[in-house]
């Protein structure tokens, strides 16, 4: 793949080099006179076959003064008009080329001059002959200047059509890689920020805990490699995605295993073991495998949100009851509440709170949101009894 583009410029040379070859030998053979369009057709096959840009000379610069110094051709007097015959139809289909080129990729601040300077080259090309023909006159100057309007259109046409493809394709790709971009900060957001949560609070826990013995320190220790290893293997996936293969090609990630409502009581597992309240889980036995696997996905990570705002923003919540069911109208309704405990006032959300109608935290709910409107659902989240809930409705597709 990198020495594709060496290898293309090697190419071009040489054809460059045989074009220019072409176009001057016969003008040894010629009088002198044949030499300025032996020399202005070789130029203009050489910078309309050339690979752009070479050293600081762009594409714009070789093409404006290319035309420019066609233009300057045009009025020049060099012997025989006949001898301009010869190399006309090369440097026309030269320009035309490089029209093309110019329209299709010189930026848009500069692609109006010099498409305007090339167009006109390549137009007023034929008055290189019938201003100087003794037999021919500004009517012959006049049908031919618009005889070579038609073909120019078309290469203007060409190059306009070429670059907004080019456009929509660099637009398709831009929007891809901003997909992939927010996909792997939800992941980040969802998986690793849960497991670390998960951590500092396990080691806040043991800071406090002075009476607890060996036996619980080894079972806090285990917990903790538990979710380090979580947070490392999600971490490895989100680098593998960023990877590059050889520096064009993107390598494709490993495969992440796609979570569901049946993972949800080693979830449920995982984090009721790592905090003091009463967890419940309801999950009625035909809702999982119900939804399709996006909306199966979805609803995992809208209870892992959920249980890691509990550890952030109600960490001495009493009780937290996670509800998986089907609803009247055939649709899985999920919810997540937590509340406060006897005696645990500080579960309860705070006055202030209630009133603003949110919790503090980042943008995970609002990314949720996105993410179940996207499989047909709909996501609220508020304030709950002495508590918070957020709940989702998810479709279960029709067909299987």
């Amino acid at each position: 793949m990198k020495d594709n583009v060496p290898a293309r410029r090697r190419w071009r040379r040489g054809w460059c080099g045989a074009a220019a070859a072409a176009m001057l030998l016969p003008a040894l053979l010629s009088p002198p006179g044949a030499y300025l369009p032996a020399v202005m057709a070789a130029l203009a096959l050489v910078v309309a076959l050339s690979v752009w840009p070479v050293g600081r000379v762009s594409l714009a610069r070789a093409a404006a003064g290319t035309a420019v110094l066609s233009l300057a051709a045009d009025t020049v007097s060099f012997g025989k008009a006949g001898l301009a015959l010869l190399w006309l139809p090369f440097e026309v289909v030269a320009l035309l080329v490089l029209l093309e080129r110019v329209v299709r990729h010189v930026p848009g601040s500069r692609v109006g001059l010099v498409g305007g300077l090339t167009g006109a080259a390549a137009v007023l090309l034929p008055l290189r002959f019938t201003l100087h023909a003794p037999q021919t006159g500004i009517k012959e100057s006049v049908f031919l200047a618009a005889l070579a309007f038609v073909p120019a259109a078309g290469a203007t046409g060409v190059g306009l059509y070429l670059r907004s493809l080019d456009r929509r394709r660099a637009h398709a790709v831009a929007l891809a890689r901003r997909e992939q971009r927010l996909e792997v900060a939800r992941d980040l957001h969802d998986f690793v920020a849960h497991e670390v949560t998960g951590i500092v609070l396990e080691a806040q826990a043991a800071q406090l805990d002075e009476d607890s013995g060996p036996g619980e320190h080894r079972a806090l220790l285990h917990r903790i490699e538990q979710a380090g290893l979580r947070a490392l293997d999600s971490m490895d996936r989100t680098v593998a995605t960023l990877r590059e293969a050889d520096g064009r090609t993107w390598e494709e990630p490993p495969p992440t295993r796609p979570h569901g409502l049946a993972d949800l009581p080693e979830l449920i597992g995982r984090f009721a073991a790592m905090t003091a309240a009463e967890v419940t889980l309801s999950l009625e036995d035909e809702v999982a495998g119900t939804l399709s696997r996006e909306a199966e996905d979805t609803a995992y990570r809208v209870v892992l949100e959920a249980l890691t705002n509990v550890r952030r923003h109600a960490p001495r919540a009493g009780r937290v009851e996670v509800r998986a069911a089907r609803s009247a109208d055939g649709d899985v309704e999920l919810s997540v509440a937590d509340g406060a405990g006897p005696g645990a006032s500080t579960g309860a959300l705070p006055r202030a709170l209630r009133e603003q109608g949110g919790r503090p935290g980042g943008t995970g709910l609002a990314g949720l949101a996105e993410r179940v409107g996207a499989v047909g659902g709909a996501l609220e989240a508020g304030p709950y009894a002495q508590g918070w809930r957020v709940s989702c409705r998810l479709p279960v597709p029709a067909v299987r």
